[in-house]
C-alpha cells in the first residue's frame, strides 16, 4: 500500500477498513467506464490526432489512480464520469483551451446553421448569442456520424443566479440573443433553459472540473464561484439540432412536435404554426418557470412574461419589441435594486435571515469600498 501525500488535505485518505471496500469496489467493476464512456475512449487516439485530448478517465488502458493507494476514489479526477453520453469534454492540445465535443448525425441541419450564424462577420455583432463551431470532422468509427467541437459552457443557472441585476443581465442577453437569430432569417424552436449556457469562466478564475464544477480540476478542493454582478457572464443558445432557416421572404409556419417545452399550446405534427412566435413563448415560458416561479418580488415582469407567453400566437410580441419593452423595465430599476438578493420562494425562515444578512454584508462591503476608491 503506498503512503499517502503529506501535501493532499487529510479528507482525500481512508482509513484501512474503508480502503478495503473500495477496493472490492474497485475490483467489481462498480468505478469501470459505461457504455457511453467506451464509446468515447476508442476514439481517443483519433481525437488525439485531431487536436484534441480527453481526461485520463478515457484513455486506452486506464488504470483507476486510486488502486493500491489510500485515496478515496470520490477525489481522484478519473473517478468523475460522464454526464451526457453525447457530449463530452476535451482540451486542445496546442492552446490546453477546455472544449466540448458532441456527436451528431452526417445530414443534421445543426452544424450548418450554427457554421452561419457565427461567421467571422457576424461573430462581431455584440447581439450575438450563439456558441460558436470551432471545428468539426467526420467521425473515425460510424460513417453517419459528424463530431462537433465547442466552447466548453455550463448551464445558466448553475452555479445559480444571486441578484436581481444577474437575473436581469441574463433577460437581456437572451432576448438579444434571440433577436439576433431572427434577424438572420432562423427559428432556434428550442430555446428552452437546457440549451441556454454560459461562459463561467470569470466566475471560477482558476478553473474548475469541467463535470464536478464546484472543485478544482483535479477534483480535490472545493470552490466558491465568485459574483456575476462583480464579474459579469455571456450566455450562449445551443443545439440548432430543430431549427428552421427560413428564405427573406418565406412565411415563418412550420409543423413538428419536437422540443424540450411541451407547454408551446400550437405545438403539433400537423397544424402549420409561426416558429418565431413559439420561439417568443418558449423563452418567455423559461422566464416563467425559472425565474418569476422560483423568486419574489418579480412582478415588475409580470406584463412582459405575460405577453410572451400568450396562448394566442397573434397576441405575443415579436422578439424585437420584447426587448425594447425590457429596456423600459430595465431602466427604471436603481442601482440598489439591481444589487439586491433574489429571494427563492422555497427558502425557508432561517434560510431567508441568513442569506439577507449576507447579502447587506456584501454591500456594506460593496460600498465602503467605493468610499475608500
Amino acid at each position: 500500500m503506498i503512503d499517502s501525500d503529506s501535501r493532499l488535505p487529510r479528507y482525500v485518505f481512508l482509513s484501512p477498513n474503508e480502503v478495503e471496500v473500495y477496493r472490492t469496489a474497485t475490483d467489481k467493476g462498480v468505478f469501470d467506464l459505461i457504455t457511453a464512456e467506451r464509446w468515447w475512449r476508442d476514439r481517443r487516439d483519433y481525437l488525439v490526432s485531431r487536436g484534441y485530448d480527453l481526461r485520463p478517465r478515457y484513455h486506452p488502458g486506464w488504470v483507476p489512480s486510486w488502486k493500491g493507494t489510500l485515496r478515496d476514489p470520490t477525489f481522484c479526477e478519473d473517478c468523475i464520469s460522464l454526464v451526457d453520453p453525447h457530449v463530452i469534454d476535451a482540451l486542445r492540445i496546442d492552446s490546453s483551451a477546455r472544449v466540448s465535443i458532441k456527436c451528431i448525425r452526417k445530414n443534421a441541419k445543426e452544424i450548418e446553421i450554427a457554421k452561419s450564424l457565427t461567421s467571422p462577420n457576424l461573430l462581431e455583432d455584440p447581439r450575438n448569442h450563439c456558441v460558436p463551431i470551432l471545428d468539426s470532422f467526420p467521425d473515425a468509427f460510424e460513417q453517419d456520424a459528424v463530431l462537433m467541437v465547442m466552447p466548453y459552457l455550463c448551464p445558466f443557472d448553475d452555479p445559480p443566479l444571486q441578484t436581481v441585476g444577474e437575473m436581469l443581465d441574463f433577460m437581456k442577453q437572451t432576448l438579444e440573443g434571440l433577436s439576433f437569430i431572427h434577424s438572420q432569417n432562423v427559428a432556434h424552436r428550442d430555446c428552452a433553459s437546457a440549451n441556454i449556457m454560459m461562459d463561467a469562466s470569470p466566475l471560477f478564475p482558476e478553473g474548475h472540473h469541467p463535470v464536478r464544477r464546484y472543485f478544482s480540476e483535479d477534483g480535490i478542493y472545493p470552490l466558491t464561484p465568485l459574483s456575476r454582478l462583480n464579474h459579469p457572464v455571456r450566455y450562449y443558445f445551443i443545439d440548432f439540432g430543430i431549427s428552421t432557416r427560413f428564405a427573406p421572404d418565406e412565411s415563418h409556419l412550420v409543423t413538428g412536435a419536437k422540443g424540450r417545452d411541451k407547454e408551446l399550446p400550437e405545438l403539433s405534427r400537423d397544424v402549420p404554426y409561426d416558429a418565431f412566435k413559439a420561439d417568443i413563448f418558449i423563452l418567455g415560458n423559461l422566464y416563467k418557470k425559472e425565474l418569476l416561479e422560483k423568486y419574489h418580488d418579480l412582478d415588475f415582469l409580470s406584463h412582459l412574461v405575460t405577453a410572451m407567453t400568450h396562448r394566442d400566437p397573434n397576441r405575443r410580441p415579436t422578439v424585437q419589441f420584447a426587448l425594447s419593452f425590457f429596456q423600459v423595465i430595465f431602466e427604471t430599476r436603481n442601482s440598489y435594486t439591481l444589487r439586491s438578493r433574489l429571494r427563492p420562494k422555497d427558502e425557508n425562515v432561517v434560510e431567508r435571515v441568513v442569506y439577507d444578512t449576507m447579502a447587506m454584508a456584501r454591500e456594506t462591503f460593496y460600498h465602503l469600498k467605493r468610499i475608500v476608491a
